[in-house]
């Protein structure tokens, strides 16, 4: 919202000496969030005047252009009193018209000076500008393609013109959170502002406070079928328009300042009183109309093409205005282009109706419009001054635009009342920790526009009809709180038990953490949000437990309106968008929690009036979903870079398995992976990981088809683990090994299995027949081919034996050598080549 000073000030009567910073300043802290302050008139410096034209003779070029040599009359701002001599290439003044002259020695904006230049054979000593020039919207003043020319009367030559341009305007800009639409307007704004400085209520001028007259039946007739969605709607009359009068300088001004486009002056004087008022206001060329007006739903298959010329297909919650040829406009939203004024409208019913805010921000959203009129709409207007809107755009048009008010005030339907809440009068010191009496609330209260009234230790509020977003006790506590001032809320801060430090979790995580980092992962963190198109990608099968998704209401975009259940997407789609930007060699990891619905039911609403009940919080977790903490690793390109020391080597499975089995070993424990087959990963190459009996997720090489699906090198490699069950199982504390002081003795063996038996299997069951004396097991080599026999393969295993005591014989290795085999043939059928 961008609030004109001169406009504020004009609606309320603030000290000559508060500044525009210390207005905005007050206003923030009242809760309308500054955005930017505009000083137009910054740029231009030097001597900027009103001048008239005494004559203009057009000289043809060789290029095709043709110039004005112009004289032009600046008073006695030059110094010398003589008609100053400028060049002009515009052709849409003449001579006894005003315009805007820079003299030599003046900057405009982007730092342009201005100096005597001779051109087109002429010495021009400045130039007359134009609106784009100046920094100045270019619509606003005279032609869109040529220069400024002032009204008759407007001034004297030599007069500084900054005034008569609105650069000496100072503009405020607010971000406006969407409860606080009543500061949508400048009346709003302007009511803050006398707030802000405790003004007295004499001091605010409220522009909807006005004399208006009574409804009756000579006015156009109106029928709302819908009272619901429509509870007011206020129809007048004016005619003998002249569509060609221009609109009034300060109104297109102001608009300009505002952000507005100046169209029309029908269509102007409808958007000066929107922003004055906050209440959207639409005008229909009545003469285009045919028998009564009319709201209602809209019906199955009915159509609108609207004022962008976008034929539009309506849901039947649509609220729809409707004469007798059909419906002519979306109601509150935008109007339809059969009745749209144009530039022969001579005849104007001006509409001012109150409509349901709910239904007009689904009707927006339906039909993907943002206009101004929709963005008030939908988040909450007075009810309470449709009359007055329409009247003031009636005394505007009547005024401005040559128009006469026929004879008719059409009012259908009467202003909703916001029910009384009831507040504990010692409700906003405990709530805010201020030192905030029961008078000081009540009279803070009354100061916002509340109707307060005492009780049997409580007050009874009835908000004022503009803050539709006053609905309970606690929007009451913080009303107060904004007038006493966020500022003086004290700061408490809570007392630490000393000498916890970080939990267990806390140190798990971050022990998770460095051990990633360590190995080469740079961490990221991503959006918890995923949609269908995105597990479509992953390749899930139907019925795979993590389409069951838990979706959101007021998603934060519609292509994703479930939370996460897999970090896959967001991780796979990150190492993506690194590669499109010319990384080729990623490994990176995320931690995050994913929503795993149980399908406990809808959640139970409680009220904040009183601490829930033991059985009412064990009745919200049981509606929560599960939400485990996920580690997803993910890795593509080089996992070791060339060099001098060898050739390098291009991540593969092994080394997604790897980066779980080297979170599970700062954890103080050991991993087994076995084959298994789970989407997104390639079949053959995914391995399940387990804490003994417990799996713990999966890890492997993606499926090509997901890899094309989501634009990344074919044998990406990721893995996803649940860490909560890893950090269920963790040791606080892992104790480094103890480093024997005697040799190790090595043993390898060559097992003859079938191809189907995993190696995982095979070297489990190695591990358990060696024993105690076993110090490590690795698989080095696997072979297959006619030496071994079709459906069949060798898996060699380097073992390693040591005792912390003395140094192993030949006869006990060979032992335990022999022990090994023997299970690994008892349990997978395994020989020895």
């Amino acid at each position: 919202m961008k609030a004109p000073v001169s406009w504020i000030r004009e609606h309320v009567d603030l000290p000559a000496d508060v500044t525009t910073d210390d207005l905005a300043r007050r206003l923030t802290a009242l809760g309308l969030k500054l955005e930017a302050i505009e000083r137009p008139g910054e740029q231009v410096t030097g001597p900027l005047v009103v001048g008239r034209v005494l004559s203009a003779e057009p000289e043809p070029q060789k290029n095709g252009k043709t110039i004005n040599w112009c004289a032009v009359d600046v008073g006695d701002a030059n110094g010398t009193g003589e008609p100053q001599g400028i060049v002009c290439g515009a052709h849409n003044f003449g001579v006894d018209d005003l315009v805007v002259v820079v003299l030599p020695g003046a900057v405009l904006p982007g730092d342009f000076a201005i100096a005597a230049r001779k051109t087109y054979g002429h010495v021009s000593a400045g130039m007359i500008c134009s609106a784009a020039e100046l920094g100045l919207p270019a619509d606003s003043y005279g032609s869109a393609d040529g220069i400024v020319v002032l009204p008759a009367g407007a001034g004297e030559p030599g007069q500084d013109a900054r005034g008569l341009l609105g650069l000496d305007e100072e503009v405020i800009e607010f971000e406006i959170n969407p409860d606080r639409a009543y500061a949508l307007s400048l009346r709003g704004v302007a009511r803050d502002a006398a707030l802000a400085y405790d003004l007295p209520a004499s001091a605010f001028h409220d522009p909807c406070l006005r004399e208006v007259p009574p409804a009756d039946d000579a006015g156009h007739p109106v029928r709302v079928e819908d009272e619901v969605g429509c509870p007011v709607f206020v129809a007048r009359t004016v005619s003998g328009i002249d569509p060609a009068a221009p609109t009034p300088t300060f109104m297109a001004r102001r608009l300009a300042l505002a952000g507005m486009r100046s169209v029309s002056v029908a269509v102007d004087v409808t958007n000066y009183v929107m922003l004055e008022t906050g209440r959207p206001i639409h005008g229909y060329d009545a003469d285009r109309l045919t028998g009564a007006v009319g709201v209602r739903r809209a019906r199955d298959g009915e159509r609108l093409t609207t004022l962008d010329g976008t034929v539009r297909a309506l849901a039947t919650d649509d609220l729809v205005v409707v004469d007798d040829s059909g419906i002519i406009g979306l109601g509150g939203v935008m109007g339809g282009q059969t009745t749209e004024m144009s530039a022969t409208t001579t005849r104007v019913l001006v509409e001012s109706a109150h409509w349901d805010a709910t239904s007009m921000f689904r009707t927006g959203r339906r039909h993907k419009i943002t206009s101004e009129a929709g963005k008030r709409n939908e988040r909450g207007v007075d009810p309470t001054i449709c009359e007055a809107a329409a009247d003031r755009v009636v005394e505007l048009l009547t005024t401005y635009a040559g128009g006469t008010t026929e004879p008719g005030v059409t009012v259908v339907g009467k202003a909703p009342q916001a029910p009384p809440i009831t507040i504990a009068r010692d409700l906003a010191a405990r709530v805010t920790g201020m030192d905030v009496d029961e008078t000081t609330a009540a009279t803070h209260l009354r100061a916002v526009g509340c109707e307060v009234a005492d009780g049997a230790g409580v007050l009874s509020v009835v908000p004022p009809p503009w803050r539709p977003d006053l609905s309970d006790p606690y929007d009451l506590v913080e009303e107060v709180a904004r007038v006493v001032g966020y500022d003086t809320v004290p700061s408490v801060l809570p007392t630490p038990p000393a000498g916890r430090g970080l939990t267990r979790g806390q140190q798990l995580r971050r022990r998770v953490g460095r051990a990633l980092a360590g190995a080469g992962h740079v961490e990221v963190i991503t959006f918890p949000f995923l949609g269908e198109a995105d597990l479509d990608k992953l390749g899930l099968p139907a019925d795979d437990e993590r389409r069951a998704v838990l979706r959101l209401a007021n998603p934060l975009s519609a292509e994703r309106p479930a939370m996460a259940t897999t970090l896959l997407p967001g991780v796979l789609e990150t190492v993506a968008r690194n590669l499109g930007r010319g990384a080729t060699d990623l490994a990176i990891f995320e931690t995050g929690t994913v929503t795993l619905p149980r399908g406990g039911g809808p959640t139970p609403i409680h009220g904040v009036a009183h601490r829930p009940t033991p059985d009412e919080v064990a009745a919200l977790d049981a509606a929560l979903p599960d939400q485990p903490l996920h580690l997803v690793v993910a890795m593509t390109g080089r996992r070791e870079r060339e060099g001098w020391w060898g050739p390098g080597r291009v991540a593969d499975w092994s080394d997604a398995v790897a980066s779980v089995r080297t979170v599970a070993g700062v954890l103080g424990l050991e991993l087994v992976a076995r084959a298994a087959q789970r989407a997104p990963w390639h079949p053959g190459r995914c391995a399940e990981l387990l804490i003994g009996s417990t799996s713990v997720g999966h890890a492997g090489e993606l499926h090509p088809r997901v890899c094309r699906d989501l634009g990344l090198p074919a044998r990406t490699v990721a893995a996803e683990v649940d860490l909560d069950v890893l950090l269920a199982h963790a040791v606080d504390v892992v104790v480094a090994p103890v480093l024997s002081d005697f040799p190790v003795a090595k043993e390898d063996v060559a097992l003859l299995v079938d191809d189907t038996v995993p190696a995982a299997d095979v070297a489990d069951a190695l591990r358990r027949g060696a024993g105690d004396l076993l110090e490590s097991l690795r698989l080095f080599d696997v072979y297959t081919g006619e030496q071994v026999g079709a459906g069949k393969r060798s898996l060699a295993f380097a073992l390693r034996f040591r005792a912390g005591d003395r140094t192993l014989t030949e006869q006990e290795t060979g032992a335990a050598r022999d022990a090994a085999v023997a299970v690994a043939a008892a349990e997978c059928g395994a020989v020895q080549r």
